[in-house]
Order: structure tokens, then C-alpha cells, then sequence
């Protein structure tokens, strides 16, 4: 009896051992016998976890934190002036100031000789001075900042060299559902932060702005769920293969896991026309505008386009007769539709300054055509 007690004894210890080795060998990525399903689940982990961590360490020498300089007016009045555009109490006669130094945004290097690109709200106070962040504390002065016309960009030179810049994506091939990541300074004091999401959607609308540079209508943005935060405007959005794929501009202040990029090839067309002419010339054509969708189009019985809701002041479209409430439907032979390709603005900026286009309008349900010699904004 103890000799068969025994045995059993030894075969359940030499299957509790076989399956032991069983279950380690499961966990072998270099096992061959496993299901395909759970090698391929296993490398999928492990190789998503790298992929992060090692864009994260190559490309945060190529992020830099936005500091502002600026003095700033006190007292004791309830009306209190900031460099965020508050108000003061002008009839205070014991105003005092003092020097403020803050970190409030991001940007990301573009030019190993000292071009840096961020959001043009970052720095749109014109009195203060800039400066950069690059690594962990080496502290570099603007030098000169070219501010875009037309789109929430801004391009920083700071004389330094050797820098390393990063790699450009090509936006219109993004889909929704990617992945993507966001390096910046975090509610403009945790600098290098990192958050992952994925591309919610594209070609979205939005108006965006600061107290200081006002609101400003931003065309064919990206959508995504990456946590962006104030202090990460300027900063990059960077694809899984390490490239910039997209400029983050700006967070919903209405909900969670909302925030919107500018995409890259728009960044690429001002980088092309900066180092041509040396600044940010852009045409513009002066409209305000709301795309009509096809649903909305079907509901009011009116075609699809932009829907003109404001024009400026002697700008190309008053010239060329634009009214309040036409729908430009056509430029130069191209319908517009609410996708991120055919917008108004994405034809526009196509164009070049002095360009003739023509420009089929829909108004009181017919159909007229004029043409609009595109200008320099700011004209």
C-alpha cells in the first residue's frame, strides 16, 4: 500500500512539473508550438510599450518649453492686470510691478540652425520677450519670431546650432483610430509630459484663441483623444513611427479627451513660403465661413459650400462683390464640400498672393460667378 501511495505521490509530482514547464514555455515568445494568437498577443505588448518609449526618448531633445518674460503691473485694486490679458485699475496710484518669467508653451525644432516652430497665440504679445528651453535647463533667447497671417503658427530663430530637429509626417495619410502620442509642458509646468490616444477624427472645424491674439477659424484640424492640456500649445503630435504628424492648438473647455492639432502639411506649405521669402506672406481671400455639410444642405435645400457669415473690410472678397449669406459652392472649377481636402481654406492656401480665382457663388437660389484677385493678409 505505501509502495502505491508512493507512486502516485511521484506521478502527480512529475505532472505537476510537466505542467510547470508547460506554463513557462507559453510565456516564451520563442516557443514554436504556442498558438499563433498568443505569441503574436505576447511581441504585441511588448513591442507597443518600446515603440512609445523609445520615440519618447528620441524626440523629446527635439521639444523645447515656450517661456515668457514680461512685467507685469500689481496693486491692491480688484481689477488685476496679467500677462494673460486681464484688466487693472487705472486710477490705482500706487501701482507697482514686477518681472514675470513663465513657462507657457511648447515648441519643437525644425532646423538644426535654430528654427523652432509653435502656435502663434504662444507668443502673440508683442512687448514681451521669449525665450526657449532646450533639454532640461539650457535656456536660449528668441532672437526673432515670424507670426503667420492666416494660421495659429509662429516660427522662433535662436542662435544656436547643432540642434536636433525633428522628422516631418505627411498628414493626409492619416486615419482615424491611429495612434499617436503628445510630448509638452504640461499646464505650462510639468515640461516634457507624455500622453497617447489615438486620431478621433480629421478635417474638423473649430475656433480657437487667447485673450491676446483673439479667436481665429482653423480649418481641416485633427481631432484626438491624447490628453492635451494648456502649456502644450506649439508642441508636437508625433505618429507611431517618431514623426510629427500634426501641431496641437488647442483643448475643448467643454469636455473631456477633446483636444485638436494643426495637421503638418499646413506647417510644411508656411515652412516652404518662410524660406522663400523670409516671412509669413500668405494670400488671403477675407471671409468668415461655416461649411455646409450634405446633410444640412439636403434639410435647407441649399447646395453644399461655405457659407459666408462675415466679410472684411475692404479685403478681396468685398472687392470682388461677396455678400453676408452667399455660399461659395465652386474655386476655379472645384467644388467645396465639408472634408478636410475641400474646404475654402485649403484651396486658398494653395494659392499665391496676386492669384485670380474664379469663385461660384449660390445666392437667392441662383448661381453667379465672380473673380477675386487674392491678396496679402493684412492688406
Amino acid at each position: 500500500m505505501k509502495g502505491a501511495l508512493r507512486n502516485i505521490l511521484i506521478g502527480v509530482g512529475i505532472g505537476m512539473v510537466l505542467m510547470g514547464s508547460f506554463s513557462l514555455g507559453r510565456w516564451s515568445k520563442n516557443d514554436k508550438n504556442l498558438p499563433v494568437s498568443s505569441q503574436n498577443n505576447f511581441l504585441t505588448v511588448t513591442d507597443e510599450e518600446s515603440i512609445v518609449t523609445n520615440l519618447v526618448e528620441k524626440a523629446t531633445p527635439s521639444v523645447v518649453t515656450v517661456s515668457i518674460s514680461k512685467t507685469q503691473i500689481i496693486n491692491n485694486s480688484p481689477f488685476i492686470f496679467d500677462i494673460f490679458g486681464g484688466f487693472f485699475n487705472s486710477q490705482n496710484q500706487n501701482q507697482e510691478t514686477e518681472q514675470i518669467e513663465k513657462d507657457i508653451g511648447t515648441g519643437f525644432i525644425i532646423r538644426s540652425d535654430g528654427l523652432i516652430v509653435t502656435n502663434k497665440h504662444v507668443v502673440a504679445d508683442t512687448e514681451a520677450k521669449y525665450k526657449v528651453i532646450i533639454g532640461k535647463e539650457e535656456e536660449v533667447e528668441v532672437k526673432n519670431i515670424y507670426r503667420d497671417p492666416v494660421n495659429d503658427l509662429a516660427i522662433l530663430k535662436v542662435d544656436k546650432t547643432d540642434l536636433t530637429p525633428v522628422e516631418l509626417g505627411d498628414s493626409d495619410k492619416l486615419k482615424v483610430g491611429q495612434t499617436v502620442i503628445a510630448i509638452g509642458t504640461a499646464l505650462g509646468e510639468f515640461r516634457s509630459t507624455v500622453t497617447k490616444g489615438v486620431i478621433s477624427g480629421l478635417g474638423r472645424g473649430i475656433v480657437a484663441g487667447s485673450s491676446l491674439s483673439g479667436s481665429e477659424k482653423l480649418d481641416g484640424v485633427i481631432q484626438t483623444d491624447a490628453a492635451i492640456n494648456p502649456g502644450n500649445s506649439g508642441g508636437p503630435l508625433f505618429d507611431s513611427s517618431g514623426r510629427v504628424i500634426g501641431v496641437n492648438v488647442a483643448v475643448s473647455q467643454s469636455a473631456q479627451s477633446v483636444g485638436f492639432a494643426l495637421p503638418i502639411n499646413l506647417v510644411k506649405e508656411s515652412i516652404d513660403n518662410f524660406d522663400s521669402t523670409g516671412q509669413f506672406d500668405r494670400p488671403y481671400l477675407g471671409v468668415n465661413y461655416a461649411m455646409i455639410t450634405q446633410q444640412s444642405a439636403l434639410l435647407n435645400e441649399v447646395p453644399v459650400g461655405a457659407y459666408v457669415q462675415g466679410v472684411v473690410l475692404g479685403s478681396p472678397a468685398e472687392k470682388a462683390g461677396i455678400k453676408n449669406g452667399d455660399i461659395i459652392t465652386e474655386i476655379d472649377g472645384k467644388k467645396l464640400a465639408d472634408d478636410k481636402n475641400t474646404v475654402l481654406a485649403t484651396y486658398i492656401n494653395k494659392k499665391k498672393i496676386g492669384d485670380s480665382v474664379s469663385v461660384k457663388i449660390w445666392r437667392e437660389k441662383g448661381e453667379i460667378t465672380l473673380n477675386v484677385v487674392l491678396e496679402k493678409s493684412g492688406n
